[in-house]
């Protein structure tokens, strides 16, 4: 059995991870693939595989693989470079892992998603069991984006984002994030005087002042992507750790309690279920506003779990059918949450303030995020 410690702290062993691996971890000083660094890496996962841990992987590095095979002849715009160059590098860079981990005796199977994937219930959940799929049968899934067909307004923020929605959709005991640096720092990395932030807790978001929103070196994401995502994962009840994937030993080193410059995300909520879970990545799919009033919004956060009434709706923003998410928010604009609504736009427009057979969202088709007065009730938690 594996004792994981960090620092002070102890935990049990994980059953089930994801690993992220940022294109600046794969990444070359040129931007070409460093095959050493994927050897490195491979070596550790195969690693806490043998000693029974569940691992996804999700990789970056498809287009950074594909910009070092091929100079396009004319001029592309960066859609189209993206494309031809992820398409390109994704052979090369699943080739790359083929081989590393067949050394090992382990058989990966590749799993390309687009963020649409995630805002259809029924998708999700075929992607759910595919990959459970694998896991049962031994076999590593390595995910990453499909950038091939995704366009800029449906692409994840980054590859950090994708790994907190596989890390939530999979009930992961534990994300790692890594990238090129040591964690979350104090001040500016390099800064002489700055140092990592060795432990944050989820709730506490008094750390955001150093958090610099600059994207550097080959990548498309930035460390305040990976807060964002590390504070949202924690918030459900998941272990986050950002690390150097570049330091030797680096995964296996920590599972193993050594003292190694990290930042953990220490997890203070419960762990979220069924649709609560899928709701609570799914801000973005939203397709319209319920303004409620301040009893409803009470209601909403009182100890006992109570639906949504159109009794205590004031304005429905938007348009919207049955059964697609949408935003919950006080009169003041603040976001309360995200629910699914029993009844389109049109409907509930002519049913504003009165009393109807059914709620306009039902507790458990609702998520109510952190925000809250009351965040640590059973189900709500971010």
């Amino acid at each position: 059995m594996i004792f994981v410690m960090f620092y002070s702290f102890s935990m049990k062993a994980y059953k089930r991870i994801v690993i992220k691996i940022g294109t600046n971890v794969l990444a070359g000083d040129r931007g070409e693939l460093d095959e050493a660094r994927i050897g490195h890496l491979v070596n550790e996962v195969a690693t806490l595989m043998q000693q029974g841990t569940e691992v996804i992987l999700i990789t970056s590095g498809a287009v950074a693989a594909g910009r070092s095979q091929l100079k396009p002849d004319v001029k592309l715009d960066t859609v189209s470079a993206r494309q031809l160059w992820s398409a390109i590098g994704q052979v090369k860079l699943m080739n790359t892992y083929t081989e590393q981990f067949k050394k090992h005796g382990i058989i990966c199977a590749q799993v390309l998603t687009t963020k649409e994937n995630f805002s259809d219930r029924r998708h999700y959940l075929n992607m759910k069991n595919c990959i459970t799929t694998m896991l049962e049968n031994k076999v590593l899934p390595i995910v990453n984006e499909n950038d091939t067909i995704s366009v800029s307004e449906l692409m994840f923020t980054d590859n950090d984002e994708l790994s907190g929605l596989i890390s939530s959709m999979m009930a992961c005991q534990a994300l790692f994030i890594l990238t090129n640096v040591d964690g979350i720092y104090n001040g500016m990395p390099g800064d002489a005087h700055a140092s990592v932030i060795r432990e944050i807790t989820a709730g506490d978001n008094s750390h955001e002042d150093y958090i610099s929103a600059q994207k550097s070196g080959f990548g498309r994401g930035g460390m305040h992507t990976k807060y964002s995502v590390a504070r949202k994962i924690a918030l459900e009840g998941t272990d986050v750790i950002i690390a150097n994937g570049k330091r030797e030993g680096i995964l296996t080193g920590l599972l193993r309690g050594e003292d190694l410059p990290s930042t953990r995300f220490i997890p203070n909520g419960k762990k979220l279920k069924g649709q609560k879970k899928w709701l609570a990545h799914s801000e973005s799919f939203a397709k319209g506003i319920v303004v409620v009033n301040h009893g409803a919004q009470k209601a909403l956060f009182d100890i006992n779990a109570n639906s949504l009434l159109l009794i205590g709706v004031v304005e429905i923003q938007g348009f919207f059918k049955k059964g697609d998410i949408i935003r919950i928010q006080d009169e003041q604009g603040k976001q309360l949450g995200l629910g699914k609504s029993q009844y389109d736009s049109d409907e509930a427009q002519k049913l504003i303030g009165k009393k109807a057979e059914k709620p306009l969202i039902y507790y458990d088709y609702m998520y109510l995020n952190e925000a809250s007065p009351n965040p640590s009730r059973e189900g709500d938690v971010m």
